[in-house]
Order: structure tokens, then sequence, then C-alpha cells
């Protein structure tokens, strides 16, 4: 990533992201005037700013997160956090769960705002009409909606909403390398590799101390902090134009036109597109993942990663992860934050796993 170099360029200042989660503790040290609560409407609003899993703060971090203090720095520091809150399993009473807002009303919301960017480190595996709709109309207003493809490869790969939905940019989780995380899941809805390996994160909702961790969550809020980056440096692009930036540079060893099943179209590398002040990132209005978009999500009968085998993308830059001083030594475990949504009770899968490993092609 190069962090300190980009940063040269751009902090991400200008740029609203919007964190759909477990909501968003904005007294952290990291987060101290960086989120902005007033700006989330009132009927989606519920207790945004109380985060009863530490899920969603440390997706804030991790995107905007100014290191104050000792706290986890984001990738886009100047960036700003709008939080909202999503049900999940986490919570156990049952009235909150049905207060919290559905999550096509939360997308709405963020459409009709001036909000940019749309970070969602969720998942689930059913189809809903509703959602779908709501993520069509997100689109028309020129939003960039980003999100975790999951975390169940090794279990059943299931296909993972919202980030198969078309107009979503699904994240898959890697190191540094471009080596794909074995629990990141895959199919023709990946379309991008973020770092998800080794990032810390607060270790619950004390805020006490940061742990290691891993999963596609982490890689989407970096994938987030990346095209806050790039739109900040580019206030005039729109949202196809950061997206087609970030696949047009992405590190890959295979042919643009051909993505892989695991990797989609490479690792995510925005000091390709904030190095070169004359970057030409193609027409406003062209949709870098028309092709997706018009065929659809399909299965994949690829096997599984495997901790055997592996593929480097060629992204030419060593790692640049956030690192917070008094970050706790123990290993997080491997677990998934399951998460509710809706009167059906709907499971969303929020996750952390283990890593290692494979690359395959999509195919035609």
């Amino acid at each position: 990533m190069k962090a300190d170099e980009m940063w040269k360029v751009s902090t991400g200042k200008g740029v609203k992201v919007a964190v759909v989660d477990s909501g968003v503790n904005p007294d952290t040290a990291s987060l101290n005037g960086q989120v902005l609560a007033g700006e989330v409407p009132g009927a989606v609003a519920y207790k945004a700013t109380e985060d009863y899993d530490g899920h969603g703060t440390s997706m804030a971090e991790l995107i905007a997160g100014t290191g104050a203090d000792g706290g986890l720095k984001g990738l886009a520091p100047g960036a700003k956090i709008v939080p909202y809150r999503i049900a999940t399993s986490q919570l156990k009473n049952d009235s909150e769960k049905k207060k919290a807002p559905a999550l096509p009303d939360v997308i709405r919301a963020i459409a009709d705002s001036d909000v940019q960017i749309i970070s969602m480190s969720f998942g689930e595996d059913i189809d809903r009409p509703e959602d779908l709709a709501a993520i069509k109309y997100a689109q028309s207003k020129g939003k960039l909606m980003i999100a975790a493809t999951g975390n169940d490869a090794q279990e059943k790969n299931f296909i993972g909403y919202p980030a198969a939905y078309p107009y979503v940019v699904g994240i898959a989780a890697s190191d540094e390398s471009g080596t794909v995380g074995k629990f990141s899941e895959y199919g023709n809805y990946v379309d991008l590799a973020s770092p998800g390996l080794d990032v810390p994160t607060w270790c619950d909702n004390t805020f006490q101390s940061y742990c290691p961790s891993q999963g596609t969550s982490q890689a989407t809020a970096i994938a987030s902090a990346s095209a806050a980056l790039i739109w900040s440096a580019h206030p005039d692009w729109t949202a196809n134009q950061v997206l087609a930036s970030l696949i047009d540079t992405a590190g890959r060893d295979w042919a643009k036109d051909d993505p892989s099943t695991y990797l989609g179209y490479g690792l995510i590398r925005p000091r390709k597109v904030l190095e070169d002040s004359d970057y030409d990132p193609g027409a406003a209005g062209t949709d870098p993942l028309a092709k997706e978009n018009v065929t659809g999500v399909t299965g994949d009968d690829s096997p599984a990663p495997s901790s055997s085998t592996s593929s480097q993308a060629s992204n030419g830059a060593s790692g640049g992860q956030a690192t917070a001083a008094g970050s706790s030594t123990e290993p997080s475990d491997n677990t998934t934050l399951w998460v509710a949504l809706g009167a059906a009770g709907a499971v969303l899968v929020i996750g952390l796993g283990a890593f290692a490993v494979i690359r395959s092609r999509r195919g035609a």
C-alpha cells in the first residue's frame, strides 16, 4: 500500500463513508471527531452510535481512524464516517432487534444523502427483492457500494448478498502478496481482493485493546478506504470511474478480461492511481462491472481453497497494514458473527477466519 506515500497526495478528505454494521462508537480515541452521527436520518438512526459488538467501530477505524493516542489509524484518515446500525444475533434483546432499521431502509436513506461510499461488512445467503430494489436505487443516486463476500469457503461457500447483487463490489480477503484467504468465499461475484489477514481490530465492545483478526469484513473496510482516497483526490469522478480505476490498477498475473474466481480483477492498489496525476478513469457513465451485472451470479465448481496451492498477484508493493499501540498479543478466535435482519430473522454473517490460499480462472 505504501500508505505514507499515498497520504502525501490524499487522505480521503471530503469523502463520507457510510458504515452499515453493528453501530459505531464515536468516542474511541481514533474516531474522535470522525463520526458524523448527526447526519443519520432519524427514521434509521436507532442507536447508531452504540456498538454492541465492536465490529462496526473496528471497520470505521480501518477506514478513517486517526491513530490518536495509540489507536488504529485507518487507510483514509481524512474521510468521515456516517454510522448505521443493523440488528445482529449479538443483540439478545428482542425489542432492540425489532427497533433496528431494515437494510433496504438504511440503503435508501444513504442513497438520499451526500454520502459517497457505502461499506457493508456483512452478508447473507438469501436474495431479497426489497434489498435489490434498494441497491438499484442507491446505484441510480451515484453511490459506490462495497461488500464482503463472506468467510464460509471451507464449509459451504454460499453465495453472499449484498456482495452478489448487481452494482455492489464484492471483496475477497488476501494477504499482502495477493494470496487469497482460505476462508474467503469465491464465485463470479468476487470483484476485487483487499488485505484482510492479520488486521488489528477491537477485541470486543469494551474497547480496551486490539486483537489480530482476519476476514472479508476487514478487506471490505480497507477497500472502502482505498476508494475514499481516490475519490478525494478526484472529486469530480463518478462512482463508476473510481471503481474502474481500482479494477484497472489491481495487481494480478492474469488477463484483465479473465477475472479470477477467488480474487476477481486482482488486489487493490490505490497508490497506482494516486501517483499518476494524469490518470484516465474512462467514461463517467460506463459501468466497469457491466459484464457481471448482465450475467448475474452463477455457481462455481472450483475446489475450495486449500493450504497446498497458492497464487501471487503482481502487486509490486509491500504491505502497509495499520498498527495499534498496545494491541493485544493474543490471537483472535476463528469465529463468525451472525447477523439477523428483518422480521423473518434472516441470518447474515460478519466474520473472522483463518487463512490460506488458491486462485482459479472464472472461465467465460
